[in-house]
């Protein structure tokens, strides 16, 4: 199983099918990264969403052909749905004084679908048995922590604070039949803890989308995008995705991860690479100061002033799980695969594809 901040997100609805159509660079080393690894089960995070399907069923087809010598990889069952990314609120969710830009959305985005979400998978999906819980209100997490101004007041109002959404773009339960038994696959992609103010917002909502998980887990019920409340079946599971937050390093409140990675249910397959440690020597800068190992980094980012590269992108089965292996696909600088990734420039994602071998308890 694999999760890949793939970076798969234009500028506006309509262009990543028209880059997926023609050649494209980025693209060919995205798929390239992706039949080298060849996962069966796949989480996409920054894949920008249609509701007609046409970009993920494009995309599909190019990683099932082959090229350059590399077998197509046939990854046939999809889930994917809208997300909060580019959906308009209607008000001022940032404190600007306007309520049209790209913050007031539920979740920041351009335009709908813009930094979506999809599964892909080589076994069937169970979509009667899968939820998505994309539009439960922020105000309705257990315990959450909503911003407030220097004055205490509610951020950066009351009236925005009643329609905020929890998800930045959705929190997904789907539900995947592999041949060794049902596997719950748990999907985010929380919203960076930057790019705001003294209030945090972005910080205190990124660590509840975290939180989420921890008391899903926990067996505590939650309402879906149809109403009805559901709590987490029994069975193994695995929680995936871009979660935006270091356990150590960088910005952001360390304390939704790191109650993830704690929790009694959940086992840290801790996937490593030599490229990330040769990417922090080399990069230097904030990489420099940072705490936490280099060699579990998942993102590439900023060096000078920060925040340096970041283990952000997890996958993280059920404690009931045999793990095999785990891995980032980072390669080293002086290995064949190292183009794919580069050094800071952008050439497939400015993540990489974190992958766990695992076996579920039927199998044993």
């Amino acid at each position: 199983m694999a999760t890949f901040n793939a970076s798969l997100t234009r500028s506006g609805p309509g262009l990543l099918l028209r880059d997926l159509t023609r050649e494209d660079p980025q693209i060919a080393a995205v798929v390239r990264i992706l039949q080298t690894v060849r996962p069966d089960i796949l989480l996409l995070n920054e894949f920008d969403y249609d509701g007609g399907g046409a970009a993920l069923t494009a995309f599909q087809a190019l990683l099932a052909s082959p090229d350059q010598g590399l077998q197509g990889l046939s990854l046939p069952h999809a889930y994917a749905g809208p997300v909060n990314t580019g959906l308009p609120s209607g008000l001022d969710l940032n404190g600007d004084g306007t309520s049209t830009g790209p913050e007031d959305a539920f979740g920041f985005g351009r335009f709908p679908g813009q930094y979506g979400m999809a599964v892909l998978s080589r076994y069937a999906i169970d979509h009667a048995d899968s939820y998505s819980f994309r539009i439960m209100r922020w105000a309705d997490m257990p315990g959450a922590r909503l911003p407030v101004d220097e004055s205490g007041a509610p951020f950066p109002s009351v009236e925005a604070q009643a329609v905020m959404r929890l998800s930045s773009k959705a929190h997904w339960d789907v539900a995947i039949l592999t041949p060794q038994g049902p596997l719950r696959l748990l999907a985010a992609h929380p919203t960076p803890p930057v790019f705001d103010g003294p209030e945090d917002a972005n910080g205190l909502r990124n660590q509840d989308e975290i939180r989420f998980w921890v008391n899903y887990i926990d067996g505590q019920d939650k309402w879906d995008d149809t109403g009805a409340m559901r709590q987490l079946a029994e069975g193994p599971f695995v929680v995936a995705g871009d979660l935006n937050a270091d356990p150590i390093d960088g910005d952001g409140l360390h304390a939704g991860i790191r109650a993830l990675l704690d929790h009694p249910r959940i086992q840290d397959p801790a996937p490593a690479s030599e490229g990330a440690v040769a990417a922090a020597a080399n990069q230097a800068g904030a990489n420099l100061t940072h705490q936490g190992s280099a060699a579990l980094d998942t993102a590439d980012w900023r060096d000078t002033p920060g925040p340096g590269n970041l283990r952000v992108d997890y996958v993280l089965p059920s404690a009931d799980i045999t793990v095999h292996a785990a891995g980032v696909f980072w390669p080293a600088p002086d290995t064949a695969d190292y183009p794919l990734v580069g050094s800071g420039e952008l050439v497939s994602s400015d993540h990489r594809l974190v992958w766990v071998d695992l076996s579920l308890p039927s199998a044993e």
